[in-house]
């Protein structure tokens, strides 16, 4: 039977246990984010939708969407009653794209049609230890905690603006599940006068 003395070393394992699972927790997004790069480097939809929380994602990218058609039509596509109703299908159709795209199904359609593409132009399909050539899918994130189940990867596009991807915990698992696309170009405006 064991000893009070003998028990002594229990505290001390139980409370490196503990920092073990907070050390692997809390790295939990570096690993996320490095496992949807080596995903989409190797064009491997199986592997990048374990990192996905596609409800939440596609919840995050349908109202952006159709925002954006919105705008892009201007108030005068939404001024007539049949421009209005093209406005409602042109945002229902794009609401029912982005539901069809951001599925397990139809991230491996999109990288089958890349490679189908890949293959008709001569391009070798990349393998994990040919990753290097490409560009990074996520390059230079600024990652940022925004609460203990919370983080953001801020990338900086090639035209200055900011893609941000939204990381959430659930238990020790951390899984991409909002895109926030980069905020649209205000609308030129007028010159006084009418002019542009």
């Amino acid at each position: 039977m064991a000893t009070r003395r003998d028990l002594r070393w229990l505290p001390w394992a139980v409370a490196a246990l503990l920092l073990a699972l907070l050390a692997w927790v809390g790295s939990g997004p570096w690993r996320t984010i490095d496992g949807i790069r080596q995903a989409v480097k190797t064009e491997d939809a199986r592997a990048l939708a374990r990192h996905v929380d596609f409800p939440a994602l596609r919840t995050s990218l349908k109202p952006q969407v159709q925002d954006r058609i919105v705008r892009a039509a201007g108030a005068e596509a939404q001024s007539g009653p049949f421009a209005a109703f093209g406005l409602t299908v042109a945002t229902g159709l794009a609401g029912g794209l982005v539901d069809a795209m951001v599925t397990p199904a139809g991230l491996g359609a999109l990288m089958e049609g890349r490679k189908v593409w890949n293959r008709v132009g001569g391009i070798p399909p990349p393998t994990r230890s040919d990753t290097g050539a490409q560009p990074d899918p996520i390059p230079d994130p600024r990652l940022r905690f925004e609460s203990l189940s919370r983080m953001s990867a801020t990338v900086t596009l090639d035209d200055r603006s900011e893609l941000v991807l939204v990381l959430t915990r659930n238990g020790t698992r951390w899984r991409l599940s909002e895109i926030r696309l980069p905020a649209p170009d205000a609308p030129p405006t007028a010159a006084p006068g009418g002019r542009n």
